[in-house]
């Protein structure tokens, strides 16, 4: 895995050719785009304090990318990494397109071109994306009709894999997992799928986890893959890595939770968690062609159609993305990943010396604490996180980013180590 930094200079330098490259909604004859750039007369107002005294033609947001490209307002509707797209904005789409390059070749071990993608609004739409695909593609490959198509994931799986199955109506397969590991046990699997297969299941879409969303543990799909193979089920694979997509690669090089995985078809990440970026910014990718499956033929007027679920997206997103990915490089990245890690390792140290029940899983920088051992004051004072706020939580959990400093996991421990005095 390797990419090259670039300097703030030439991250300006780049972004200013990119923009350059777009329509100009000040001084080119657009008649035909519905969008436009954000008027200063609705936005330029004096309790907008970043703008308040920043003319919006002014140089000096030329040093400031992203707010320019907010400004600007570049659309990038459609996929931009098939053969046409839509015209209009093809500066910062290349932006996007080396972006996506970066997370699919660098990161995810995709082989060079061999993948589709974009910037999506979200962890949640790359998830349907991906469950839309497959199922699209066992209809046309397996001619599976409605309710020949499952779902199969473990119980602590993001909730949007419930909203794909109700809107693409798909039968989820929920398999249990065990308690202390977080994982599939394989006679749970081979519940789940002859339940499945009972039920008239022909195609399966199993999506597994790099990083789940309340303990970051990490899916092995081996067990899931030897059940499906059994039972001679048509299946491929997903990968939520919403969460782990841009920590766990960075931690653990030799892993079956990429594109080497010749069972896998598309993978999720969210830049707007370890990446940094703003919210609303997630990523999708998945193997070359597979995107063609939903293909809307429909958006005529859409220069190269568009592939995705919510059509018109920010490009401002899309370089962000882009000049994170940049700004850091890949020795940065993998540095700031360590450093979390780290500081998490710290924290697990503590919690052990204290006698504090815990699951985090050693390459990420998450920790999910048994709520024996917290009070609702503690949570409340600190923002821990439940797993559930119906009923009594079983577990709250800290995510050890940035913002958490060691001085502020100093004083939760002590405040712990008080409390669980307090408790004897």
């Amino acid at each position: 895995m390797h990419w090259e930094q670039y300097s703030r200079d030439e991250i300006k330098q780049r972004f200013a050719q990119a923009i350059d490259r777009n329509i100009n909604y000040h001084t080119d004859a657009v008649l035909g785009f519905p969008g436009t750039h954000l008027d200063a007369e609705d936005y330029y107002a004096d309790n907008c304090s970043v703008l308040t005294h920043i003319p919006w033609s002014s140089p000096v947001l030329d040093d400031e990318p992203y707010l320019r490209a907010i400004i600007e307002n570049p659309n990038h509707i459609g996929c931009h990494t098939v053969e046409v797209s839509e015209f209009g904005f093809p500066g910062t789409q290349e932006l996007e397109r080396e972006a996506i390059a970066l997370c699919a070749e660098e990161i995810m071990r995709a082989p060079r071109g061999g993948y589709d993608g974009y910037i999506a609004p979200g962890g949640t739409e790359s998830n349907l994306e991906a469950c839309w695909i497959l199922r699209s593609l066992f209809r046309h490959t397996h001619q599976a009709r409605a309710g020949e198509t499952g779902i199969v994931f473990s119980a602590d799986t993001h909730y949007s894999v419930w909203k794909a199955a109700n809107l693409l109506d798909l039968r989820p397969c929920p398999v249990p997992v065990d308690d202390a590991t977080r994982q599939m046990q394989p006679a749970a699997i081979a519940a789940a799928l002859d339940a499945a297969v009972a039920a008239g299941i022909r195609c399966v879409i199993g999506v597994v986890n790099m990083g789940t969303t309340m303990f970051s543990s990490i899916d092995d799909p081996g067990p899931l893959v030897t059940a499906l193979q059994e039972r001679d089920l048509a299946f491929r694979l997903h990968v939520d890595g919403a969460y782990g997509g841009f920590i766990y690669p960075f931690a653990v090089d030799d892993h079956p939770l990429d594109f080497r995985n010749s069972h896998v078809a598309s993978i999720t990440m969210d830049a707007h968690k370890m990446l940094k970026a703003p919210y609303g910014t997630g990523i999708f990718l998945c193997r070359k062609g597979l995107i063609d499956e939903v293909c809307t033929d429909e958006a005529s007027y859409v220069l190269g159609k568009d592939y995705t679920i919510c059509g018109s997206r920010s490009g401002a997103n899309a370089v962000a993305v882009w000049m994170l990915l940049r700004d850091a490089g890949s020795e940065g990245l993998i540095a700031r990943c360590r450093h979390l890690r780290e500081r998490t390792d710290r924290l697990c140290a503590r919690l052990d010396a204290l006698g504090v029940e815990y699951y985090r899983h050693p390459a990420m920088n998450q920790v999910a604490i048994r709520s024996t051992h917290i009070t609702p004051a503690l949570a409340e004072k600190y923002l821990l996180v439940p797993d559930t706020h119906d009923g009594r939580p079983r577990w709250w959990k800290i995510v050890v980013m940035d913002h958490v400093r060691e001085s502020l996991l100093e004083h939760f421990l002590n405040n712990l180590e008080k409390e669980l005095l307090n408790q004897v």
